[in-house]
């Protein structure tokens, strides 16, 4: 049982569970073309409109495999031309960020592009254009100047957490800060300004954000770090510079907080009271920023740098003269600035999954405050493959939706307590007012009344038996005391009338309030009955809408039948098209069939015609060869004979031919219709012979002659 009981209570935590928000919002991702340089006269960027720029190919260099020059172009939230000022940038990109800053909510925006595109003009500025940096800076102490706590009174913990003070702890904090020389001061807004920087923070417009909290108290925090080849460094720290063998800075690792938010561990975070003092930290760090010589720009960084602003609120007390000194009703938001390194070509990088970048700003992007790009390009020709990498990269970025931030739960004290509590402190210093003249009058009045007293005789006495100057004393002394009362009578008189006169215009005053109470009251009523009406109005209204609502679900549920029905008629109609195109195909088959069918049967009937037309005229032709060969050709040769005679020797051959009557016709007939006669035997006669001919001519009429010819031998005569 111990031992469960053990596990329990060393148990870790399940981790809360954040409340579901499924609205969601793109990163906004803007594009700051800057002017061309001095000495650069191609451009490869064109700016279409506000929202869109067309990148091409500078000349000589060919894009396509075919050699031939490609244009692409790049939409973004709000393209800025180079024509575009400091304070126009700012309203549009960083202001939002910074008013939703002091309401509570975190914000992260950070530059990117190649080598000399203006990254560090658009964050920092310079001498009369402040950047974006310095402007915030700005709006910050301009919204919450007058409501901002004491020094210390808010102070920094190990764990990401923020505790608060009393005015007296705040003050031996700021002594004991003073007096110990090993703890670096926080720097003063008195302190001379750095002349480099004077002109970037004094900005011409000073902007305020609306709906400041009144009944909080503020204090800003700022912190600035480096995150160079994947190493935390903080560029705050102050660190003993040694001449002979400086040593490396010390590196920081990333903690996550009981909130689950990322943060630097052993950061130093300095308290700030004024632009210009945080503006002067920020330069302090700047000084010590890993530099490195690049092809381009001398002076251009390799490290991601950011740029840190913690605005702590906490509300006051009731009284409203006090910060409230509960912990977990202190609400830190964070404003990151942060400048990307160099997009170069070809550079080894760190895999953004292990990156100390990714995992500080996991946060924003799971919901914890709205993130804004501003990607800096250089039309320069030169650039061309840099800014094509940049613009895949932007184009990546605003496919990314993130979170949308969920507002935080406020206090549930009375508003106003400020302003109540000025008032009853400016009450109070009035009645002091009052107060001081009457004592002052009390007293003049007591010294003037006892040297208006008669004076007193003399009490010298030199007879022991005087019976006359004590009783006289004694009567002066009655006199003085019956006089003294009388003035004081008349005083309080005086005094009770003039508490009378005070009392009765406070009874007035408090009938004139009563009055403005009761004018407020009927208000009240007004405006209770107008919420009646309106309540009533919205009731009806529902009324209305859940009868729209049910009208509709049934409309809904007709268009459903309806559709229903519309696409059970739709298949029926499909399947009636496809049997009429299955019956179509099926009689286009048969019909085509018929058709083939027919003509064969005419076109062997044709055949047959012909074939018998053609016997006809090979009969023919024979009968006439033969007449031929009768009438014209000797079918024989006279030969002497030895006795002194002649003999006839027959040369040609003779065809004996004989009629079977009883075999029966090979012939197929050409017509059913054809009744068999007299004719057709000799049809089927003629077509045996003529068959036999074709046989032994190998063609039937041909002039060619038989294809067997039979010659008698001659036979020499004898001389």
């Amino acid at each position: 049982v111990m031992s469960c009981f053990l596990h329990r209570k060393f148990r870790t935590p399940r981790r809360p569970k954040k409340p579901l928000n499924n609205q969601k919002d793109p990163v906004g991702v803007y594009c700051r073309v800057r002017p061309l340089g001095g000495g650069d006269e191609e451009c490869c960027i064109e700016v279409i409109s506000s929202t869109t720029i067309q990148l091409h190919a500078p000349e000589g260099f060919k894009v396509n495999r075919n050699g031939e020059y490609k244009e692409t172009q790049y939409s973004f939230k709000k393209v800025f031309g180079v024509s575009v000022s400091q304070v126009e940038l700012f309203e549009h990109v960083a202001r939002p960020l910074v008013d939703d800053l002091i309401h509570g909510k975190n914000g992260l925006l950070f530059t990117y592009g190649v080598t000399g595109s203006g990254k560090t003009f658009t964050m920092t500025g310079s001498p009369g254009q402040g950047g974006l940096l310095p402007r915030s800076l700005d709006m910050i102490f301009n919204s919450i100047g007058p409501y901002q706590a004491k020094r210390y009174v808010f102070k920094t913990d190990d764990k990401n957490g923020m505790e608060i003070q009393c005015e007296v702890d705040a003050l031996l904090e700021r002594q004991r800060r003073e007096n110990n020389l090993s703890v670096p001061k926080t720097p003063s807004s008195r302190q001379r300004i750095d002349p480099e920087i004077v002109d970037m923070i004094t900005t011409e417009e000073a902007c305020k954000a609306d709906g400041v909290d009144e009944d909080s108290s503020y204090s800003v925090f700022v912190s600035y770090i480096e995150i160079y080849n994947n190493y935390i460094y903080d560029l705050l720290e102050e660190t003993q510079e040694e001449a002979v063998k400086p040593k490396p800075p010390q590196s920081k690792i990333l903690r996550e907080d009981q909130n689950h938010n990322m943060y630097v561990a052993g950061c130093m975070e300095v308290e700030v009271k004024s632009a210009e003092e945080a503006f002067q930290v920020f330069w302090r760090g700047q000084k010590k920023r890993k530099v490195a010589n690049t092809r381009l720009n001398r002076e251009s960084s390799r490290s991601h740098s950011v740029f840190i602003i913690k605005l702590a609120q906490a509300p006051l007390d009731a009284d409203g003269d006090n910060v409230l000194q509960d912990k977990n009703q202190v609400n830190v938001s964070q404003l990151c600035l942060s400048r990307e390194p160099d997009v170069r070509h070809k550079q080894g990088t760190i895999s953004n999954q292990n990156s100390k970048v990714t995992h500080l700003f996991k946060n924003y992007f799971d919901g914890e405050g709205k993130v804004r790009m501003v990607v800096c390009v250089n039309p320069k020709g030169e650039d061309y493959e840099e800014t094509l990498l940049v613009m895949r990269f932007a184009e990546m970025t605003q496919e990314v939706e993130v979170a949308r931030p969920v507002d935080r739960p406020i206090c549930g004290l009375t508003p106003g307590r400020r302003h109540k509590n000025q008032a009853f402190k400016e009450e109070l210093c009035k009645l002091d007012e009052r107060r001081a003249p009457v004592e002052t009058d009390l007293t003049a009045f007591l010294n003037n009344l006892v040297l208006s007293l008669p004076p007193l005789p003399s009490c010298e006495l030199t007879d022991p038996s005087d019976d006359v100057t004590l009783p006289r004393l004694i009567e002066a002394l009655h006199n003085r005391q019956r006089i003294r009362q009388t003035i004081i009578e008349e005083y309080n008189r005086s005094l009770l009338q003039e508490l009378d006169s005070n009392l009765i215009s406070k009874e007035n005053f408090i009938h004139e309030q009563n009055g403005k109470l009761i004018e407020k009251d009927k208000l009240i009523q007004n405006n209770m009955a107008e919420i009646e009406r309106l309540e009533k109005k919205t009731k009806m209204q529902e009324h209305k809408m859940d009868i729209l609502q049910k009208t509709t679900k049934i409309y809904e549920e007709d268009k459903r039948t309806l559709q229903q029905e519309l696409e059970t008629r739709e298949h029926r109609l499909q399947r009636e098209l496809s049997d009429k195109r299955r019956l179509e195909q099926r009689m286009h088959g048969v019909v085509s069939d018929t058709q083939h069918k027919w003509e064969k049967e005419c076109e062997r009937r044709v055949n047959a015609m012909q074939l018998e037309m053609q016997n006809k005229l090979w009969v023919k032709d024979e009968k006439l060869k033969q007449l031929k060969a009768i009438v014209v050709e000797s079918k024989g040769e006279v030969i002497k004979t030895r006795g002194g005679g002649q003999a006839v020797q027959f040369t040609d051959i003779e065809t004996l031919k004989q009629e079977l009557t009883t075999v029966p016709s090979r012939k197929r007939k050409s017509s059913e219709g054809v009744s068999p006669s007299g004719d057709q035997q000799e049809g089927d006669w003629t077509d045996v012979e003529t068959r036999c001919s074709v046989a032994v001519e190998m063609r039937a009429g041909s002039n060619m002659g038989p294809g067997y010819e039979h010659h008698g031998i001659t036979k020499r005569r004898k001389p």
